[in-house]
């Protein structure tokens, strides 16, 4: 019977380590998450999206001269850095990790910006936020029906803001 106990318990400490590298491989392998692909979709593209419109305004806040375009460009960060330090805090809490990175295509917008001054500059801003802000009110309509409560409530609660910031970029690019 001794001879016995030893061959059990090592094979229940086994299992019980097997079960902790499972959630250690889902958390930094990405293997499993606890979210589904819409979920994924909102925490990742939401991060990249937010960081490049806040990335976008800052140098809106350098480079326009238009009183109207600074002020919206300093509630864009305002807004997205608060829902980026949820949507990160979501990333880790769903058990998500990717590199926090803006896209090429996306950097290359921000470099084309850089380069640009006056109203020109403004125009060029004003209609990367038009297309980038209709991207984010579709991801975010079609996550706010998720099954996943966490998602389905942060998409919830900050497509009203993304819409708003959308009707405000479309108005200030109409005035152009």
């Amino acid at each position: 019977m001794k001879k016995l106990i030893y061959p059990v318990l090592g094979l229940a400490m086994a299992l019980s380590l097997q079960s902790c590298i499972d959630n250690w491989k889902a958390k930094y392998y990405n293997e499993k998450t606890l979210v589904d692909d819409v979920g994924v979709s909102l925490i990742k593209n939401g991060l990249e999206g937010g960081m490049t419109e806040i990335e976008a305004s800052q140098l809106a806040v350098k480079n326009s001269t238009n009183p109207q375009v600074v002020s919206f460009a300093q509630m864009i960060i305002t807004d997205h850095t608060k829902a980026d330090s949820t949507l990160k805090w979501m990333e880790y809490d769903k058990l998500m990790t990717e590199k926090d990175t803006v896209s090429g295509e996306h950097q290359e917008m921000i470099d084309s910006l850089a380069k640009k001054t006056g109203v020109a500059f403004d125009k060029a801003y004003l209609e990367m936020m038009v297309k980038d802000h209709e991207e984010a009110v579709d991801l975010f309509t079609e996550a706010s029906d998720d099954k996943n409560q966490t998602i389905k409530t942060f998409a919830a609660d900050n497509l009203p803001m993304l819409q708003m910031h959308l009707d405000k970029a479309k108005e200030l690019a109409g005035a152009k």
